[in-house]
C-alpha cells in the first residue's frame, strides 16, 4: 500500500521498562549510556536499541504536523544513505498521534525511509521524554546520535544545519 512500509510495518514504539540507571551522567557527553530503549510492533515484536551496538545509531523524532521535521526527513534519508556502507542506522519514531499513523506511514513512504520507523506511544509524556533525555523538552524535530557502544555521542533539538549532524557522525564512523 506504502511501498516498503504498511500499516504492519509502521511499528509502535513503546517503553516497555522505565529504568531510572539507564540515563546517568550529563546529556551531549559521549559517556552517558543510552535509555534502554524497548519498542515493540503490531505483532509484539521487540526492538532494542542495544541491538544496534557496534553501529553509531542515529534516533529521530519527528511528526507529520510539525514543517522542521518534513523539511529535516529527507535530509536525514540522504544522510543516512551516505554512512550505511559505514555502518550507520538511522531509527525514526514518529510523535504523531496514533489515530495519525495512516499519515505517518504514506509520509515515510513518499521519502523513502529505510525501516525500522515506529510511532510514538506513551501515556505520560513527561515521563516518556524524561526518559529518553531529562535535557529534551519534547520539541521536535529531536535528534539523538549514539555511538558504536551505544553511548549518547549528541543530541540536536529544534532545526539543525544537516552539516552539523553530519559531522558528529564522521567522527563516530
Amino acid at each position: 500500500m506504502f511501498g516498503r512500509i504498511t500499516l504492519t510495518t509502521l511499528l509502535l514504539a513503546s517503553f516497555s521498562t522505565l529504568c531510572a540507571s539507564a540515563h546517568a551522567g550529563p546529556t551531549g557527553v559521549a559517556d552517558t549510556p543510552a535509555p534502554a530503549f524497548s519498542f515493540r510492533d503490531l505483532e509484539g515484536k521487540t526492538f532494542r536499541l542495544s541491538d544496534y551496538r557496534g553501529k553509531p545509531v542515529l534516533v529521530d523524532f519527528w511528526a507529520t504536523w510539525c514543517a522542521p521535521c518534513r523539511e529535516e526527513m529527507p535530509l536525514l534519508v540522504q544522510l543516512e544513505r551516505k554512512h550505511r556502507s559505514e555502518g550507520l542506522r538511522m531509527v525514526t519514531v514518529s510523535c504523531d498521534e496514533p489515530e495519525d499513523q495512516l499519515k505517518a506511514g504514506q509520509f515515510l513512504a513518499q521519502h523513502q525511509v529505510l525501516q525500522p520507523a515506529y510511532l510514538k506511544r506513551a501515556t505520560e509524556d513527561e515521563k516518556f521524554i524524561d526518559f529518553v533525555d531529562r535535557k529534551w523538552s519534547g520539541a521536535l524535530p529531536a535528534l539523538f546520535l549514539y555511538d558504536r557502544s551505544g553511548r549518547l555521542a549528541g543530541s540536536f533539538f529544534g532545526e539543525t544545519e544537516i552539516a552539523v549532524v553530519d559531522q558528529a557522525i564522521r567522527k563516530l564512523l
